[in-house]
């Protein structure tokens, strides 16, 4: 009678070894279905961080554009209205504020990536300095031509 008793116990033991194996077994498939996707999450938010920076950059570069667009407006918009330094100093700020964003938009642009390194391609720093400085440079003209026209 102890035999069968121990076969029995004997019988029970194994099978919970069988369990705890198939257990570990799922649980280690399991960890690593969740380091991928960990993996995977972690990429997919530095894609959002570049794609968020480029919504930035053209925001800055937006914004840009509208003050040029003002303060070369205000000059048509307020001739003998108000008095000429005033409309100078006017379309002068606003076209300031113009070449500020457009510098600002390639300073916030050309900070590096922190790791890990995201799968979406960056926008080529020459080209946003070329783009940007000829937009600075079209801010200075129109600042001349405010005060010279």
């Amino acid at each position: 009678m102890a035999s069968e008793t121990e076969q029995a116990a004997a019988q029970a033991a194994t099978k919970a070894h069988v369990k705890l194996a198939q257990s570990a077994g799922k649980l280690e498939h399991s960890a690593e279905q969740q380091t991928d996707s960990a993996d995977r999450r972690t990429q997919l938010a530095a894609d959002r961080t570049v794609l968020a920076a480029e919504r930035t950059y053209a925001a800055w570069v937006r914004t840009g554009l509208a003050a040029l667009a003002s303060g070369i407006g205000a000059r048509a918009l307020l001739d003998k209205i108000v008095a000429g330094w005033l409309i100078g100093a006017t379309g002068s700020v606003l076209i300031l504020m113009s070449a500020f964003c457009f510098m600002a938009a390639v300073w916030r642009q050309m900070h590096p990536v922190a790791p890990p390194r995201p799968d979406t391609r960056r926008l080529p720093p020459a080209l946003l300095v070329v783009v940007n400085g000829f937009l600075v440079l079209v801010s200075l003209a129109a600042l001349v031509g405010i005060w010279t026209g």
